[in-house]
């Protein structure tokens, strides 16, 4: 059962986060009303969840983590529809940037979790690779080799 000191921690990290977390799942999903409805389910999930956590350094890559794994479905649920092949060409024809856009997004797509996050974090949330690792309680090489692993793969995964 939840308390009033529960909900007041909760709100307090919380609101050093929501910003960024919008951001992430707006930037992954490409729709604000997409983002919207999975930082909530997100929020719900971490709140249900939050007498769990062990430390409040740890609520940043903690609730980043379940919003990732959120994206992460919707995302599925988005590859599993098809756009019809004219729509697509006419995308290309009438939009010269979908296709970069579009090639970007899958790129990112490809990732593992933890180097979407990673990637993520860095470039949508401005933070630095130490900052990351910290969030994320990981070593700084770890996360600066995963970094750069990402941003290669990525980079092979558009020249194809």
């Amino acid at each position: 059962m939840k308390t009033e000191k529960d909900l007041s921690d909760f709100l307090e990290l919380y609101s050093q986060v929501y910003q960024e977390l919008y951001r992430f799942a707006l930037y992954t999903l490409n729709n604000p009303q997409d983002a919207e409805d999975t930082v909530g389910d997100t929020v719900l999930a971490a709140f249900e969840q939050f007498e769990q956590l062990r430390s409040k350094k740890a609520f940043r890559g903690w609730i980043f983590k379940i919003l990732a794994n959120k994206c992460n479905r919707k995302m599925r649920a988005y590859y599993q529809k098809t756009v019809p092949l004219e729509q697509a060409e006419n995308s290309l024809v009438h939009d010269p940037d979908f296709a970069q856009d579009a090639g970007i997004r899958s790129a990112f797509a490809q990732l593992k979790e933890d180097e979407q996050m990673i990637v993520a974090l860095y470039v949508f949330g401005g933070y630095r690779e130490r900052e990351i690792a910290s969030m994320l309680n990981q070593n700084y090489s770890t996360v600066r080799s995963k970094y750069h692993r990402a941003l290669n793969k990525m980079k092979i995964s558009l020249e194809t």
